[in-house]
């Protein structure tokens, strides 16, 4: 595996941990910008809504660009994000810092994974996006809890700055190693990739992946207020249980990445009914410290496991599309991470306190569970492909005719004689 597949890893593990940390952040923020806890996790939707947004534009934009220039030119932009942020003197202009470091982000992911697929053989694909995406774990287990022992011990701006020197060390890497990528041959026929919308099952996988993903998001948000105000636990544990959240996230990916090629559906049936199981009984037992801390790897652990499974199925019902359906996958994520922190922040603000996002989010999982059964059936009633989903570890890599991947997604390869 080439050292540049590792530098990747290594700009992932800078944009994941931007992305998470301020779930452990959101009281010090809301309190120096004079803000609510639920205003405060609207910052945690504005990077998801740059996400959504900028996944499928920038995997189509980037395309004909320099690969090597291009994710440059992206983690600069995506770090002096993070610089902004740390010294945003309003909550308005860090609000716009994280939408403008979500672009970088999804373009970095598109074209990172088109990188990482370029360097290696056909048959080290799966691979090298698991070392990809390995970024994106390590920064839920070592990253998000960094970020909050940073907030906790010498405020929320110096988690922003410690990000932008990640950020830096990231560019002098692709600086130094990332070679140069030779353009695609031939630029994709968008028009006809655009043909997968009219598919109902492509619309349910994006509805399955968004709730499934927005239902635990939800309660994740605001994990650390409710750690400290409902469990009554002292703050300087909050990095801890965040770590056990990725400790969890890391194993179910394992879990979860492993199975999910011979049991799709399983794996997102039980996968997701294990979630809506576990955010009722937060619900029920968050006053009980021992049972919230559990709860919090347990949900870290069901949530990734699912989420090869989600990937995977994208490419199953879109594989049609290479450049489309992995940048839909991030989109349908990143909706859910949009849509949750929302509906959380949203039942606080009615007046039902810090428990309320974890029913909110149960009732977000039960949803898509009930889509997944009718994905299940409609599946069933139609002829098998002549295709299977390979997914390893967190994810996989695109099939021989796809440009570019996008984050978690896994693609079509041949079946098995």
């Amino acid at each position: 595996m080439p050292v540049a597949v590792y530098i990747l890893g290594l700009s992932v593990f800078a944009l994941g941990t931007s992305e998470f940390m301020l779930s452990g952040l959101l009281p010090p923020i809301a309190e120096d910008m004079g803000v609510t806890i639920p205003q405060a996790g609207l910052l945690i939707s504005a990077f998801a809504i740059g996400m959504v947004v900028g996944a499928p534009l920038l995997a189509v934009a980037t395309l004909r660009l320099p690969r090597r220039t291009t994710l440059i030119a992206l983690i600069t932009l995506f770090g002096l994000g993070q610089v902004a942020g740390a010294l945003a003197p309003s909550y308005g202009l860090l609000f716009a810092s994280r939408v403008v470091s979500a672009l970088a982000c999804a373009g970095f992911w598109a074209v990172g994974a088109a990188v990482a697929i370029a360097m290696v053989d056909k048959d080290q694909r799966a691979r090298a996006m698991a070392v990809m995406i390995g970024g994106l774990s390590i920064a839920n287990v070592l990253g998000v809890p960094a970020g909050a022992f940073l907030g906790e011990t010498f405020g929320w701006r110096a988690a922003f700055w410690s990000v932008g020197v990640a950020s830096a060390i990231a560019l002098a890497g692709i600086l130094a190693l990332i070679p140069k990528i030779p353009l695609p041959a031939e630029k994709p026929r968008l028009g006809r990739e655009l043909r997968i919308y009219r598919d109902r099952q492509v619309w349910l996988a994006i509805g399955i992946t968004a709730l499934a993903a927005g239902g635990v998001f939800c309660a994740f948000s605001y994990l650390a207020p409710l750690l400290t105000d409902v469990a009554g636990l002292d703050s300087t544990w909050v990095p801890w249980v965040l770590a056990l959240f990725g400790a969890g996230a890391l194993a179910g990916t394992t879990v979860g990445g492993r199975i999910a090629d011979a049991h799709l559906f399983g794996v997102m049936l039980w996968g997701i009914t294990a979630s809506t199981v576990f955010l009722a009984a937060l619900t029920l037992l968050a006053s009980v410290q021992v049972a919230a801390v559990a709860l919090s790897f347990l949900l870290g652990l069901s949530a990734f496991a699912t989420a090869p499974a989600l990937n995977a199925r994208m490419f199953n019902v879109a594989g049609a599309a290479p450049t489309l359906a992995g940048a839909t996958t991030t989109a349908a994520f990143n909706l859910g991470n949009t849509g949750g922190p929302w509906l959380g922040g949203t039942v606080i603000d009615s007046g039902h306190g810090f428990v309320s996002p974890a029913w909110a989010g149960g009732a977000m999982t039960l949803a898509a569970l009930a889509l997944t059964v009718i994905a299940l059936r409609l599946d069933r009633r139609t002829r098998p492909r002549a295709t299977r989903v390979v997914a390893s570890g967190s994810a996989t890599a695109g099939s021989a005719t796809a440009g570019s991947t996008a984050p978690g997604s896994a693609a079509p390869q041949p079946a098995d004689a």
